[in-house]
C-alpha cells in the first residue's frame, strides 16, 4: 500500500479516534474538573488558539513549495526555502511571545466581570505554559509539513494518532490522581515538544532533508506569502465559526456557560466528520473536471451525486439528535447541558448546506477563486460572532450561537448566488434533486421516530433500543424510497466488496 494510501486511512483512523475518545473522555472531564474548571480550561485554549493562527498557512505552504522543488529537482531551491521558511517562523515565535506578554498582563482587564481571582490564577498559569508551548512548536511545523512534501504521511500521522491515545490515558490517570485544568495544560505542552521533537529527528535523520540558506531571495518570499495568505484568511474563518464564541461568552458570561457552549459546538463538529468522511474521497475529481473544462452542467451533475449522499448520511444524524439527542446528552452530560443539545442541533442545521455543497469548495479551490469566499466568510462571520454576542448578554450560549449561525446562513446563500452566476452551477437543480425522494424518506423516518420516542424510559438501554430501531427503519425507508439507482448500486456493491474480502458466498 502507497504512503498516500496509507495516509488516507490513517486520516480516517484519526476521525473515528477523536470522536469516539472524544465522546467517551468529555463526561469523565467534566466529572472531574467540574463544570467552571472545565470551562476555564476550554476557554483558555480558545484564547490560545487565535494566537496559533500567526502560523499564516505556512504549514501547507511547505508542503506545496517541497513538493514542486522535488518535482524539479531541485535540491539547493528546496534547502533554501526550507531554511528561509525557517526565518519566518522565528520571526513569528518572536512575535507571539510579544503578543502573548501583552495578553499575559491584561487577563485579569480582560476576565475581570467573570472570572473569579483564583480562576484568573489559573488562567495566567495556563495561558503562560501554552504560549510558551505554541512559540516553541510553529517552527518545527516545517519539519512535519517537509515530511508530507516527501509523501511520508505514515510516521508523522501515526505518531500524532500514538500520541493522542497516549494522552488519553494520562488524561484518566491524572484527573483520577486529583490533577486540575492547569496539570491537563502542562501535560499537553509536555506531549506537544516530544512529539515535535521526534518529527523533527525523522525529517532530519531519517529522510535526511537539509536546511540552508543560500541566499535571501524576496522574490521568494512574495511567492510564499501569495500563496499562504488565503489559507491564513480561512484560518481566521475558522476560529470565528468554532472558538470565538467560548471567548466572547468568557468575557461577559462566565466559565459554566464557556462549557455548556463548548460541548455543544463539539457535538456539531462531529456532525461535520461524517460529511468530510463520504464527501472527502470524491473531492480530488473537482481538480480533474475543472482543468478537463468540464460544463457547469456537468460540475452540477458531480455535486449533485457527493450532495445526496452527504445528505443521506447527515440526516440520519440529524434525525436521531433531533428526537433522541437530549436524552443522549443528559445521559452523557447531565441535565445542567440541556443547552449544549439546543446549541448542537442549530449547529446542525445550519451547518448541513456548506457540508452537502462540499464539493462547490473544491471546484473553487481547483479554479482559484478561494478569494471571494474567503472574504465574504470573513465579513459575515465576524459581523455573527458580534451580533451573538449582543445576544450572549441577555440569552447566554444560546444566543452566541444564533448570532453566529445568522452569519453562516446568510454567506451560504450569498455563495449559492455566486456559484449559479459565475461557477455556472445549476443550483436550482441542485436543490431540486438533493430532496428528490431522499426528503420524503427522511420525513416519514422522522415520523416514525417520534413515535418510537414514546417508548418509557430514560437509561442507556432505552435510548440504545431507539437508537437501533430508528437506525433500521431510517436505512430500510432511505433504501426502499430514498435512494436513486446509482445509490442503491453503490450501496450494493459496497456490501459485496466486504462479503467478498470476509470470503463469505
Amino acid at each position: 500500500m502507497s504512503q498516500i494510501k496509507k495516509g488516507a486511512l490513517l486520516n480516517y483512523t484519526t476521525i473515528v479516534l477523536t470522536n469516539v475518545v472524544g465522546l467517551l473522555l468529555t463526561p469523565f472531564i467534566i466529572r472531574k474538573l467540574g463544570d467552571a474548571e472545565f470551562g476555564l480550561y476550554t476557554l483558555i485554549g480558545a484564547f490560545v488558539g487565535y494566537i496559533s493562527i500567526m502560523d499564516f498557512g505556512l504549514g501547507n505552504t511547505v508542503v506545496r513549495f517541497v513538493a514542486k522543488y522535488r518535482a524539479e529537482k531541485d535540491k539547493e531551491g528546496e534547502e533554501n526555502f526550507l531554511a528561509t521558511t525557517l526565518i519566518i517562523y522565528g520571526i513569528i515565535s518572536v512575535c507571539v511571545i510579544i503578543i502573548g506578554i501583552i495578553c499575559y498582563i491584561n487577563i485579569e482587564h480582560i476576565f475581570k466581570d467573570s472570572l473569579t481571582l483564583g480562576q484568573i490564577d489559573s488562567a495566567k498559569i495556563m495561558f503562560a505554559i501554552l504560549i510558551f508551548t505554541l512559540a516553541i512548536n510553529l517552527p518545527s511545523n516545517t519539519f512535519q509539513a517537509a515530511c508530507f512534501g516527501y509523501e511520508q504521511f505514515v510516521f508523522p500521522k501515526l505518531a500524532k494518532i500514538i500520541q493522542y491515545i497516549v494522552r488519553s490515558a494520562l488524561v484518566v490517570g491524572l484527573l483520577l490522581w486529583g490533577g486540575k485544568a492547569v496539570a491537563l495544560v502542562m501535560l499537553d505542552a509536555t506531549l506537544n515538544i516530544i512529539s515535535f521533537g521526534i518529527i523533527i529527528y525523522y525529517a532530519l535523520v531519517k529522510l535526511k532533508i537539509r536546511i540552508k540558506l543560500h541566499k535571501f531571495n524576496k522574490s521568494l518570499l512574495k511567492r510564499i506569502f501569495a500563496y499562504s495568505i488565503w489559507i491564513f484568511v480561512f484560518a481566521i474563518v475558522g476560529q470565528f465559526q468554532w472558538r470565538v464564541g467560548q471567548m466572547v461568552l468568557g468575557v461577559v458570561t462566565n466559565t459554566t456557560v464557556v462549557a455548556i457552549f463548548a460541548v455543544g459546538v463539539m457535538l456539531g463538529t462531529y456532525y461535520g466528520a461524517f460529511s468530510t468522511a463520504i464527501s472527502g474521497v470524491f473531492l480530488p475529481r473537482a481538480t480533474q473536471m475543472s482543468v478537463a473544462n468540464a460544463t457547469g452542467e456537468e460540475l452540477t451533475d458531480m455535486m449533485i451525486k457527493i450532495g445526496r449522499l452527504s445528505f443521506i448520511a447527515l440526516m440520519f444524524i440529524l434525525g436521531a439528535f433531533m428526537l433522541y439527542g437530549k436524552q443522549f446528552v443528559f445521559l452523557w452530560v447531565g441535565e445542567s447541558y440541556y443547552d449544549s443539545w439546543v446549541i448542537a442541533l442549530i449547529i446542525m442545521f445550519a451547518y448541513t448546506l456548506p457540508l452537502v455543497q462540499a464539493f462547490g469548495n473544491s471546484i473553487l479551490e481547483a479554479k482559484n477563486k478561494l478569494r471571494f469566499k474567503a472574504c465574504i466568510y470573513l465579513i459575515f462571520l465576524i459581523l455573527g460572532t458580534t451580533f451573538g454576542g449582543y445576544l450572549a448578554r441577555e440569552y447566554e450560549a444560546i444566543g452566541m450561537i444564533i448570532g453566529s449561525v445568522t452569519g453562516w446562513v446568510i454567506v451560504q446563500n450569498i455563495m449559492n448566488i455566486y456559484y449559479y452566476k459565475v461557477i455556472q452551477l445549476n443550483i436550482p437543480r441542485f436543490f431540486r434533486e438533493l430532496g428528490n425522494k431522499t426528503l420524503p424518506a427522511f420525513l416519514l423516518a422522522v415520523a416514525i421516530g417520534w413515535i418510537i420516542n414514546y417508548i418509557p424510559g430514560s437509561s442507556w438501554i432505552n435510548f440504545i433500543i431507539k437508537a437501533i430501531l430508528y437506525s433500521l427503519i431510517y436505512a430500510s425507508l432511505m433504501f426502499f424510497i430514498g435512494l436513486n439507482v446509482y445509490e442503491k448500486n453503490l450501496f450494493k456493491n459496497g456490501i459485496n466488496d466486504i462479503m467478498k474480502k470476509l470470503k463469505i458466498r
